[in-house]
């Protein structure tokens, strides 16, 4: 008990107890403080080291030596992870090496300062050098991100190599990249820890990665590397295999384990582990701490986000562009292999649940896949994001559909951000967001618009019925006059078939006449949805001429038409451009009617403004617009007109802004009012649009 007593006072922030039932332990402990001092030192210590607790309390750990089996000091490791296992080499009291398997424990006070650190040791014994390093392998495992694996399915491919080395061949699998496929893709997981489950795995979660390919979750630059490592142990299986990774993620010059298991794992278990120093300075608590904050952060963003492994695509694209690509969207239509290849290699890591939510699904890992379900409802989109992705482009924003997982097709606005070094080249990020609504009210406020355009332009028509009515009575009036002279010809005796013939000619052209404005003022009444083509503005001038030509003569309205030359074509809805010129050309014959002007006139021109657009400009001779008013002639039910309703402008407004143009109302220096719009020419940049009123 004086032994007991001794070391329990030596550590004494320990409590007596617990030190009596340790020195009761089979295997050794010892606690040391921050500084290596050793506190305490049980009796199974004394056994493996030979030193009396007496003589070690107090002194350094040092003092009997801590390399680990490679020759390294593990000491800052221990700190930061909070725990370590392995080999160490140490010195008894003969002088004679000891090689113990030892775990230490870091302890922490509630503040995080640190208490004691408790080692916890056994004899390792005699063992060859594969067999030390096997033992550290194993029991760091716990430490690293472990994987169990099972490569019987893989075995076929693994003979197959092994027979072209017995054939004197060089096998390098960077040189076989398929080879690399196929050996991940038969090699599944059995096991894995939970550090393997957050580093590689995650929303996939546990349950998710059982079973699964390795390939799956493995990172692809460093396949080749892992199916290297698995091939050699298959050749041999009392080899462990290392290997140093090109890109860790968050270690630090990881370094990559395999060898095989012994009994009673079914032969073609092979435990794979990767371990490496944290690429950040902070200790893993505090690491772990900022990875569940961004986990956080991704949850509860307000939108649907995918985390995407690209790097697979981003290999390709740097194999093209070694092999001279650089049209990228025709290769691509040329070997559209290629996209869908990527639709399987390309694979989502995470998720939120917004996306979950997006797609109906149960659960993240219904998402965590590779991406082929998101283009499932979006023809060409996948290519155009590999165009984005290989020209080096920023973002890709774009409306497009979506299929949920129960069927349902959705709009949603789709972005894609692609990583930019020094970024993290791993990490592509795709947000969608649900449009329906959006788009639902859209399309109720075009019907608005179009029910409101149509309701102005019966409005204009019957307005213009005079106008109409002249315009229609014309043609038949001549057609009636030449059928009435043809009979009176067929019922001479004297027939003259040339004269008949040319009489009953007029008829056919002044029937065709009338159908022509039959069909016009039907296509200005009808209801129906906009329409965009390209037309020609000064072909739609010409048609809205022809609604008012009589108004105008009848009026005694002196009108000039200067139609620009080689106008280019816009992309508009032909019948409702004609409506906006009719209304400005009505509205300007209204006003120089009640101003009582004796010379009245209209000038009505075409033209390319200075940013480029098709341009239609009104000018006339009348009384203009009140200066008060000439803001708020476009506002709804505003009208300087007694029984104007107020509409015509505001639905003129309406047309030109929904054809990305402006339309705007000035008074003129000597008097009269100048109405003009723009409409923009498909693939020149113009300013936005907007309300425009000077």
């Amino acid at each position: 008990m004086t032994n007991l007593f001794q070391r329990a006072t030596a550590a004494d922030h320990v409590y007596p107890h617990a030190m009596e039932l340790a020195d009761l332990a089979s295997e050794s402990i010892i606690v040391s403080d921050a500084h290596g001092v050793i506190r305490y030192w049980n009796a199974a210590s004394e056994a493996l080291y030979g030193w009396p607790a007496m003589a070690m309390v107090g002194q350094s750990v040092q003092t009997i030596g801590s390399l680990t089996h490679s020759g390294t000091d593990h000491f800052s490791a221990l700190l930061r992870e909070g725990r370590w296992e392995g080999v160490v080499h140490r010195r008894g009291l003969t002088g004679a090496a000891v090689v113990a398997a030892v775990r230490q424990i870091v302890r922490r006070d509630t503040t995080g300062a640190l208490l004691d650190i408790v080692e916890f040791g056994r004899n390792a014994g005699s063992l060859t050098e594969t067999g030390y390093l096997r033992m550290d392998a194993e029991l760091q495992s716990s430490l690293a991100a472990s994987w169990e694996l099972d490569t019987t399915p893989a075995h076929p491919l693994l003979d197959a190599i092994a027979e072209h080395r017995r054939g004197g061949a060089r096998v390098d699998l960077n040189q076989h990249p398929d080879w690399v496929d196929r050996l991940l893709t038969a090699t599944r997981i059995t096991a894995v820890n939970d550090r393997a489950v957050r580093m590689f795995g995650a929303h996939a979660g546990y349950e998710q990665m059982i079973g699964k390919p390795i390939g799956d979750f493995w990172p692809a630059e460093s396949r080749s590397l892992l199916a290297s490592l698995l091939e050699r142990v298959a050749s041999d299986r009392t080899r462990l295999e290392m290997g140093r990774m090109i890109l860790s993620g968050s270690l630090r010059n990881p370094i990559v384990k395999a060898w095989h298991s012994a009994e009673p794992k079914p032969p073609g278990t092979v435990f794979v582990t990767i371990n490496g120093v944290s690429n950040d300075d902070r200790t893993t608590w505090e690491l772990r701490a900022s990875e569940e904050r961004y986990r956080q952060l991704v949850q509860y963003l307000p939108t649907a986000l995918w985390q995407v492994d690209s790097r697979r695509a981003g290999e390709a694209f740097d194999q093209l562009k070694a092999n001279g690509v650089r049209d990228i969207a025709g290769h691509l239509e040329r070997n559209p292999d290629l996209v869908e290849h990527a639709k399987d290699v390309v694979r989502v890591t995470d998720v939120n649940r917004d996306a979950v939510s997006l797609f109906r699904a149960h659960n993240p890992a219904d998402l965590i896949k590779p991406v082929r379900y998101i283009f499932a409802a979006a023809p060409g989109l996948a290519e155009r994001v590999m165009v984005a992705h290989f020209e080096g482009r920023r973002n890709l924003i774009e409306e497009t559909r979506i299929r949920a997982f129960d069927g349902a097709i959705i709009d949603v606005l789709f972005t894609v951000t692609y990583p930019v070094p020094p970024e993290q080249l791993d990490n592509t990020f795709i947000t969608m967001q649900d449009i329906s609504e959006r788009l639902n009210a859209e399309q109720q406020l075009r019907k608005l618009q179009a029910d409101l355009s149509h309701a102005g332009r019966i409005a204009t028509l019957g307005e213009l019925a005079t106008s109409i009515a002249h315009e229609i009575n014309q043609p038949l009036a001549a057609i009636v006059t030449n059928g009435e002279t043809s009979l009176r010809w067929l019922a001479r005796a004297d027939q003259n078939t040339e004269k008949v013939t040319q009489l009953t000619s007029r008829i056919v052209s002044n029937a065709r006449r009338a159908s022509d404005i039959i069909h016009r003022i039907r296509g200005m009444a009808a209801k129906h949805e906009p329409e965009k083509r390209l037309i020609d503005l000064n072909e739609v001038l010409e048609e809205a001429l022809l609604f008012i030509r009589h108004d105008i003569d009848s009026k005694a309205i002196i009108l000039s038409a200067n139609f620009g030359a080689d106008l280019p074509k816009v992309l508009g809805d032909r019948i409702q451009l004609q409506q906006v010129i009719i209304n400005l050309l009505v509205n300007s014959i209204q006003a120089i009617v009640q101003s009582g002007q004796p010379i009245r006139r209209i000038d009505v021109k075409t033209s390319i403004d200075d940013e480029g657009s098709v341009a239609l400009s009104v000018f006339d001779n009348g009384p203009g617009v009140p200066g008060a008013d000439l803001s708020r002639v476009f506002d709804s039910f505003f009208s300087t007109k007694d029984a104007g309703l107020g509409i015509g402008l505001t639905i003129c407004q309406s047309i030109i802004t929904a054809h990305g143009g402006r339309i705007a109302g000035a008074n003129r220096q000597k008097g009269g009012a100048h109405f003009h719009f723009t409409v923009p020419v498909p693939g020149v940049s113009s300013s936005e649009p907007g309300h425009a009123t000077s």
